[in-house]
Order: structure tokens, then C-alpha cells, then sequence
């Protein structure tokens, strides 16, 4: 039978799991998550983790820049988290809390539109320069160009002005140690500026145009409008880049949009009003209208109707919802109308819940990122590098220092370090949203990482294969006059003391049969064995397998024993009897093996229960390999096994006594409604009772890891071609400024195509929800 552990499972995985946490908890050790202003590429996320780690204060810190957050764990003995604000802001950036409430109310920001002046001032720079390049093409040649003086008044705004914020960027950069795509931008368009400058005042206005209107092609020229577009381009690409990704990318919005702002309130002589949802408070009565969003979590009190809850779940399948039902906020209510009484609201909420741990997930760092950041330690220093010696060299070739001077500022703007530092937690921030949209929270990026790479899934069976609700389907009694209710009323007083599905099932026949529970002392767990407590008059009761229990069963016992769990009683070592209890399987158990199983993962099935039951389970399902009678450490121990063989392996489960198992694994996922301790210790948490959304986790998860890998290739090709083009002088400024701004939104674009990326429970949901629409109008 499955073990009837809770305590003595407890402690195994209090000693095992945080071994394999990243973030062990002490009293001291705090968890800081900060949203970041300002950062304009991987070389500023790189700074900021780089000063943060200086500190002694600071046990561990990951910023991501595509989100735009840091996750930062420090002592909290030492320090104080204004004191890591300030740290972040010495290094030129702006970090502000972000947790609970406070992501709400900066979605309500980041969703507000900000006008973008100043780069709709770039482009009015710009139009003039456009003119006369369109003349240049008509065969006007230097025509409609301005006049150079007006050219360096417009060059110079644009240079001083309206790119300050490329400055102070580059400036703080320099001084935290680590220089950024800013760097570059500002090296390559003030040479450009000082050079044209210096050129104009040398030779004079009339003087330039004269020469290059008579065919002089040896005279140097002025070169003001390549630093204006160089700027305009790039500035261009950096706000397509943060709408990408706060809008497109970022599911945080999307999720925070579900509930309304305004809501109807009941009030004391019994009316309805609208009011903000920001005026609620717990046990306030609200209602729900058919095609509304319920606005908290809360509890029906009046009415009925049919909700969808797929935010959380994955399952768009409308649920019916009836007085003293639990509702959660951001549900959908599809039909009927609802009154409810507000539980939780805001952050405190299902739904706010689920909001921090895909910002934590979001905000955390997948190991292929480390790839990226090395790069970008070192990428600038090695670009200005290159154009120093294309400059000089191209210099000595052509003996033209405006030539060179072009090409070497090419360099500097084709380098894009923002494609690299964007290649992997863009790919992440979709990959969580999917994720979470298919009812699966990932704990952080390491953990969807080592779920795109398992080869092997180990299942539980009760809870995770099975209902997780067995029933009693037969009993065998030593002394026929021993009534069973008498025996069920003892196992039952004593399994009220424990958590398994089983003793729950034994527990609610009793109270189903009007059978009082008995007070109980001594209670004592016995690993794979069972549980055992004295009942003062009677003695000690055990309750758990049949050797554990003193009873020695037939051979020949009716089918229904060889497939149901047993569990034996006995009184002072005294067998009294024994019941069978049978489990049915999921719906779609068969469907979600049957899928692992084709996308080439070897499941294998471990469970606490007999044998016979596990190898009638595992024959139903097609399962080869299946095992039984597993202790919780049993079930670690062959699980460090397969790891040993070269095997990357997943565990899925809902007990205390999977903990220990869903640590030792690669990847873990705590089934819906697990125990605490399970979804602790899982790198994974399943939001709907479907075991397909295992198969979807593991689908999401490899797609991401291809998307990445995708980024990082075109990222780093991008820069292997483009450098060398723009050395030998195939890429003038302009086109180079505008290649690097579309390499930064290629990657972004790559990304976005997770967020179409479907598996068969968003598909099934699908057909399911044309099938109620079509039902709901035929039945109109």
C-alpha cells in the first residue's frame, strides 16, 4: 500500500530538498525582487550584478534585462533593502520594490502610454537629412542637402540634446566597471560630430559645398547626418525593443488586466453600486454579471452560473459554480450571474499569487544566459578594439582618414551586444507566459530549462495517476462477529492524524456512516509501514499494511484485492481485519502517458502500494517499467540512479512522501492540490487535475529551449558577419545603426512566436469550447 507517512516524511525532505534549493532559508537570508529603470542592454544588467556581488551583504543576485528586474538574496542583518535600492543607484539605475500590491499598481503605469518626445524630435531632426538624401538619388546630388551650417546647428541639438540619455548611460557604465552598447553608440556618433565639425570650420562652408559640387571627390566631407540617423535609428530600435517587451512579451500585464476596476458593491439596504476595486475590502458582497470578471477571490453566496478559470488552470472548460463555491479572481463568468463574499483581493489572491511567481520566474536567469553574459563582459572592449585597428589600417591602405574613419565608426554601431543580452530571457519571458496560460507555474528559468532537457518522467500513482480519491470496495474481518463499522471507526480515528489519500478516504466513509472519531494519544508514523496511536480503554491501534498490522491474508482472495490497496487494523497487535480500497484512474491518465511516451520520454511508475496494484496500474497504461512497495527513500535513491546512468529525469507527485523524489529529480512537478511540502519542494507547480499538463510543461519547455538556442545563433552570427562587412566598408553608418537596431527586434520577434505555441490541452480546450458555444446556440 502507499505509505501512511506525514511527520517522518516531513523531516526526510526538510534535510534533502533544501540541499537542492537555490535559495536555502535562514533567519537572516531575505529575498529582494526590484524592478530596474533605465538599463538599455545585457552590458547594464552585467554591471548591476557586478557591483551587487562586491558587497558582503549580498549572498546571490540575477538581473534580468529583458524583464528589466533583479532578484537579489542578501542578509538582512547586514543590510536593508533602501540600502540595496541605493547600491543600484550608485551604479546609474533606478530600482523600486516590486512585490505584492505593488505589481499591480505598476502595470497600471507601464500600460499607460508614454509619449515619446524625444524621439519624435529625432525625426523632425532627421527629415531634413532624408530630403536631401532623396535628392542625392534623384540625381540632384548635393541639392536638396542643407546648408552645412544648418546641418551642424540640427547635428549638434541631436547630439547634445535630444541623445543626452545615451551619455548618462554610457557615463555610468564607464564608472561601474563595464561599458555598454551606449558606449559605442556615443564613441562612433561624437567622432562623427567632432570630425565634420572640424572640416567645416577648417574649410568653410561655401568653400566644402564648392568642391563637392565641381567634382573634388578627393575633398573630405562632412558627415553630420550620419550621426543624426545613427542616433534616430537606434533610438528607434530601443522603444520598439520596450513595447516588445513590456507589451508583447510580458504576461504580467495580460494576467492583471483580468480583473476590472470596477466592481458592484452591495450595499446595507441591499442595491448594487459600481465602486473602484481598489475601495473593496475582505467580506465585502460583490456580483458578477454573465460577461464579467470576477474581480477577487471570494465565496458564492446568491445566484449560479458557469465560470472559466483557464488563467490558473489551463482548462477552459466552464465550471459550474453554486452557493458556497469557491470563486477566483479573474474568472470569467460566462453564464449566470454571481454574488459573492470577497476571501482575498489584489496580491493575496490566487491569481496575485500566481502573478509574483511568474514576475520571480521571469526575473530569474537560465544557465544558458551565462553564455551571454560572458560574452558581453568582454564584447565592447574587444569592438572598439576592432575599430581602432580598422581605422588604422584602412587609413594606411587607402590614405584616406575620412574612409577610415567611416568604417571604423561602422564597427562601432553594427556591434550589438542587446541581441545577446535579449537572446535568452526573451525566450524565457514567453516560454513562462505559455507556460502559465497552460495552467504550468514554473518556480524559476533553471527549472523550465532542465524540463526542456528530461529523457525520463517517474509518476506517482495515487493522486497523480489516479483520482487521488479511493473508495473502499471490500473488507475481510478475522471474527465474523466483529462488526465493520467498529474496525472502520478505529482506522479512522487514528488516520484522521494523517495526510494520505487513503487515510482520507477511510476517514470520510467513517463520517459518511455517522461514525464519531475517537480521541487518540502516542501518535507514532512508521516509515512504509503505517501509523499507530493508543485509544485509552482499548490500547494500541495499528493501522497500515497487513504485516505491519499482525494479518496474514489468503492467496486466494477475491479479484478485487489484487488490484486495491489493503489496509490491515489491528488492536494491541491483535488483527482485526483488513479494507480494500480501489482508486480509479484519471480521465485522460491513459492519453497523458501515451503522449510522453511518443515525444520519446521513458515513464516509469513508482508508488508505496503492493505490487499487484502497481503492475495493474502500469498494464492499463502501457507502462514498462514500474515499481512498488517504494519508501520515500527508496524512490530518491533509484531516481540518483537513473541520474548516475546519464538520464535527465522528472518527478510528478502530490504527497509528503514524493518530496524527498521531487528533490533529487532534475525537474519535479507538484500536482493540483498537493501538499505543501510538495509543491515546495517542486520546480514546478500543476494548476489543473490534468496529467496532460505534464506533457504540455515538458512540450513548453523544449520549445523554449529551441527558441534560445535560435537567438543565441542569430545573435552571434549577426555580429560575425556584420563586424567584418562593416570593416572592409560594405556597411556605411546609417545602414549599419539600422541593421543593429533590427537584430535586437529579430530576436524579439523570434521570441513573440512562443506565445502562438499550442499543446494538445490548449487544442482539446479548444474543440471543447466550440462544442458549449455550438450546444449553447442550438439550445437558443
Amino acid at each position: 500500500m502507499n505509505n501512511f507517512t506525514s511527520s517522518d516524511n516531513a523531516a526526510v525532505y526538510d534535510t534533502e530538498a533544501d540541499s537542492h534549493s537555490s535559495r536555502p532559508l535562514t533567519p537572516d537570508r531575505s529575498h529582494l525582487q526590484l524592478a530596474i529603470d533605465g538599463m538599455t542592454c545585457q552590458a547594464c544588467a552585467s554591471r548591476i550584478e557586478k557591483v551587487l556581488n562586491k558587497k558582503p551583504a549580498v549572498y546571490e543576485v540575477s538581473v534580468n534585462f529583458a524583464g528589466e528586474t533583479a532578484n537579489v538574496d542578501f542578509d538582512s542583518t547586514q543590510a536593508t533593502p533602501e540600502q540595496v535600492m541605493e547600491w543600484v543607484k550608485k551604479t546609474g539605475f533606478v530600482a523600486r520594490i516590486q512585490a505584492g500590491d505593488s505589481l499591480f499598481e505598476q502595470a497600471a503605469k507601464d500600460m499607460a502610454t508614454e509619449y515619446p518626445w524625444r524621439l519624435i524630435g529625432l525625426w523632425i531632426c532627421l527629415v531634413p537629412f532624408l530630403v536631401g538624401m532623396v535628392g542625392m538619388l534623384t540625381g540632384s546630388d548635393m541639392a536638396w542637402m542643407p546648408p552645412i551650417w544648418l546641418q551642424f546647428i540640427i547635428a549638434t541639438i541631436v547630439q547634445f540634446g535630444l541623445a543626452l540619455p545615451f551619455y548618462k548611460s554610457a557615463w555610468a557604465s564607464i564608472k561601474g566597471g563595464l561599458a555598454n552598447m551606449d558606449v559605442l553608440v556615443v564613441i562612433g556618433t561624437v567622432t562623427i560630430w567632432a570630425y565634420s565639425t572640424y572640416l567645416w570650420l577648417t574649410y568653410g562652408d561655401g568653400t566644402l559645398n564648392s568642391l563637392l559640387q565641381n567634382g573634388h571627390m578627393n575633398t573630405p566631407a562632412v558627415y553630420f547626418e550620419a550621426g543624426v540617423m545613427v542616433i534616430t535609428f537606434v533610438r528607434t530600435g530601443k522603444y520598439l525593443e520596450e513595447r516588445t517587451k513590456k507589451h508583447s512579451l510580458n504576461s504580467i500585464d495580460l494576467l492583471l488586466s483580468l480583473t476590472p476596476d470596477q466592481v458592484e458593491q452591495q450595499q446595507s439596504n441591499g442595491d448594487f453600486h459600481n465602486i473602484s476595486l481598489k475601495d473593496v475590502r475582505v467580506d465585502d458582497i460583490l456580483r458578477a454579471k454573465q460577461g464579467s470578471r470576477v474581480a477577487t477571490d471570494g465565496v458564492v453566496i446568491g445566484g449560479s452560473g458557469w465560470c472559466v478559470e483557464s488563467h490558473l488552470t489551463g482548462e477552459s472548460v466552464p465550471l459550474k459554480k453554486e452557493q458556497g463555491d469557491m470563486l477566483l479572481a479573474g474568472a470569467l463568468v460566462e453564464n449566470g450571474s454571481l454574488v459573492y463574499q470577497v476571501s482575498a483581493k489584489g496580491a493575496d489572491t490566487k491569481l496575485g499569487d500566481m502573478v509574483q511567481a511568474l514576475s520571480d520566474a521571469q526575473g530569474s536567469k537560465a544557465d544558458l544566459a551565462r553564455l551571454a553574459d560572458r560574452v558581453t563582459a568582454i564584447f565592447v572592449p574587444v569592438v572598439v578594439t576592432i575599430a581602432l585597428v580598422t581605422f588604422g589600417v584602412t587609413w594606411w591602405l587607402t590614405g584616406m582618414v575620412d574612409t577610415a574613419l567611416m568604417h571604423a565608426v561602422s564597427v562601432l554601431v553594427i556591434a550589438c551586444p542587446c541581441a545577446l543580452g535579449l537572446a535568452t530571457p526573451a525566450a524565457i519571458m514567453a516560454g513562462m507566459g505559455v507556460a502559465a496560460r497552460h495552467g504550468v507555474w514554473f518556480k524559476d528559468a533553471q527549472s523550465l530549462e532542465a524540463a526542456g532537457n528530461i529523457d525520463t518522467v517517474v509518476l506517482d500513482k495515487t493522486g497523480t495517476l489516479t483520482i487521488g480519491k479511493p473508495t473502499i470496495v471490500d473488507n475481510v474481518m478475522v471474527d465474523k462477529s466483529i462488526a465493520v463499522d467498529d474496525v472502520l471507526q478505529l482506522a479512522a480515528s487514528v488516520e484522521a492524524h494523517a495526510s494520505h489519500p487513503l487515510a482520507t478516504a477511510l476517514v470520510d466513509t467513517a463520517n459518511n456512516r455517522h461514525l464519531p472519531l475517537m480521541s487518540v494519544t502516542d501518535i507514532s508514523v512508521i516509515k512504509g509501514a503505517g501509523i499507530q496511536a493508543h485509544i485509552d480503554g482499548l490500547g494500541l491501534i495499528k493501522v497500515g499494511t497487513a504485516a505491519f498490522a499482525n494479518l496474514t491474508l489468503p492467496k486466494l482472495m477475491p479479484k478485487a484485492w489484487q488490484v486495491a490497496s489493503t489496509v490491515a487494523v489491528s488492536i494491541n497487535d491483535e488483527a482485526l481485519g483488513a479494507f480494500a480500497l480501489a482508486d480509479d484512474l484519471k480521465v485522460d491518465t491513459p492519453q497523458a502517458v501515451a503522449a510522453l511516451q511518443s515525444a520519446g520520454i521513458n515513464v516509469i511508475l513508482m508508488s508505496g502500494d503492493k505490487q499487484s496494484v502497481v503492475d495493474h496500474v502500469a498494464g492499463q497504461l502501457g507502462i514498462k517499467q514500474a515499481y512498488g512497495k517504494m519508501s520515500p527513500r527508496d524512490k530518491a535513491s533509484q531516481i540518483a540512479l537513473l541520474q548516475t546512468a546519464g538520464h535527465k529525469v522528472a518527478m510528478a507527485g502530490d504527497g509528503v512522501n514524493d518530496a524527498p523524489a521531487m528533490a533529487t529529480a532534475d525537474a519535479s512537478f507538484a500536482m493540483f492540490e498537493g501538499t505543501d511540502v510538495a509543491q515546495h519542494s517542486a520546480s514546478a507547480r500543476l494548476m489543473g487535475e490534468s496529467l496532460m499538463h505534464i506533457d504540455a510543461a515538458q512540450k513548453i519547455a523544449q520549445a523554449t529551449l529551441h527558441n534560445i538556442k535560435q537567438n543565441l545563433f542569430f545573435a552571434f552570427i549577426y555580429n560575425c558577419i556584420g563586424i567584418p562587412l562593416a570593416a572592409f566598408g560594405f556597411l556605411n553608418p546609417m545602414i549599419a545603426a539600422a541593421a543593429m537596431a533590427l537584430s535586437s527586434i529579430s530576436v524579439l520577434i523570434n521570441a513573440l512566436r512562443l506565445t502562438k505555441f499550442k499543446t494538445e490541452v490548449e487544442l482539446e480546450n479548444t474543440v471543447s469550447n466550440a462544442h458549449t458555444d455550438i450546444a449553447a446556440s442550438t439550445k437558443t
